[in-house]
């Protein structure tokens, strides 16, 4: 794998700071990975392969959830919304992942990939938030519109990387935003941490800006236990997995996204496919898993059903239990079962953890 040169770009619209492992001044990138597919590749995949239709609107048997208002002591519980948005409430707290209630993942609601499920939880039914989590800042992760309702009916701490605070402050007045670095945590109440970690992906708004916004995977650090939650990301041999494990001794929970993964030439270094989430299970020691990103937005060639099916046929490969890594359809809640007492554990080397660092970056317009 050839380690990722630098490009000429115009200066960072959204962040500007020292150069770290993987920030060289200007631009974001992944260390000892790879830079995003470009146009040539773009046009190979876009007239060399063919979509499997999706249908218009999928049926779905599971009606829409009404969450309880908090979940406390041991419970930890999970509702998909769809694709990458889940409600996570453990410890007290209500935190939403990467929000998106538009009708399309796009900067335009008259054209992009339309949803194709409703929304499990109506957005009138929310219990109250305390956060909510972004990833990163492709618009099937960070929709502006969906923020400025939340803005408004909940005043959530908007927890996200670095670059992606400048992009919503810029639109949302008064939104109380902390941006971490890889290594960086936020502290939240109830004994609750959030951690900024490292995934494989990239990030864009539009042609001009890629790799200005940082994108990570996060770790939330509870009284009920570890959670690992993954936005987006490729395998990237499974390196960020294993450090995972090795600084935080194993997950509860791991939330990792499945679908969006063909064709794989294009795909393989921003999405894993389902061979790959379950590995990254193992490799995370991580007892359960919630899978997500997958049957909302069609944004790749494979078919609605796909990512469940492969998925089933890795975890029957693997030999374990369908009922350790659920693919979630919206609507459906999944109360998280108590740590295992013979978690499933991966072979192979594991790396030095990096040490953890304490920050905040706290803005309030």
């Amino acid at each position: 794998m050839k380690p990722i040169k630098a490009q000429k770009a115009a200066p960072n619209r959204y962040y500007q700071g020292p150069p770290s492992d993987h920030f060289d001044g200007t631009l974001f990138f992944n260390p000892h990975g790879m830079v995003p597919p470009g146009f040539r590749a773009f046009l190979k995949w876009r007239f060399g392969n063919k979509k499997t239709k999706w249908p218009k609107q999928e049926e779905n048997n599971i009606s829409p959830a009404l969450p309880s208002e908090r979940v406390n002591g041991d419970d930890l519980r999970v509702t998909m919304i769809g694709h990458a948005s889940l409600l996570i409430q453990v410890s007290g707290l209500n935190i939403l992942t990467d929000p998106v209630w538009a009708e399309r993942a796009s900067p335009v609601q008259f054209a992009g990939p339309k949803r194709a499920t409703a929304p499990g939880i109506k957005l009138d039914d929310l219990p109250p938030l305390d956060i909510v989590v972004i990833t990163h800042n492709h618009y099937d992760h960070l929709c502006i519109q969906t923020l400025k309702k939340l803005q408004k009916e909940h005043e959530p701490h908007i927890v996200t990387p670095l670059g992606n605070d400048t992009i919503i402050k810029n639109s949302i007045a008064g939104a109380s935003v902390s941006c971490l670095d890889w290594g960086e945590s936020y502290e939240a109440a109830n004994g609750v941490r959030l951690s900024a970690e490292p995934c494989h992906h990239w990030s864009a708004r539009g042609i001009a800006d890629r790799r200005m916004a940082l994108w990570a995977a996060f770790v939330f650090e509870t009284p009920a236990g570890n959670i690992y939650h993954i936005g987006d990301t490729g395998f990237h041999e499974g390196r960020n997995y294993r450090a995972a494990a090795a600084k935080y001794g194993g997950f509860r929970l791991a939330n990792l996204p499945i679908g969006a993964y063909e064709p794989r030439f294009f795909m393989r270094n921003e999405h894993q496919d389902p061979g790959e989430a379950v590995e990254g299970m193992k490799l995370s020691e991580a007892d359960f898993a919630v899978g997500h990103h997958f049957g909302t937005f069609q944004l790749t060639d494979e078919g609605i059903d796909d990512p469940v099916i492969r998925l089933e046929a890795a975890l029957e490969q693997q030999g374990i239990e369908k009922a350790r890594f659920r693919p979630l359809r919206p609507g459906e809640v999944f109360d998280v079962p108590l740590a295992l007492k013979q978690p499933i554990n991966a072979s192979g080397p594991v790396p030095a953890a990096p040490s953890s660092a304490v920050a905040q970056r706290d803005s309030t317009d």
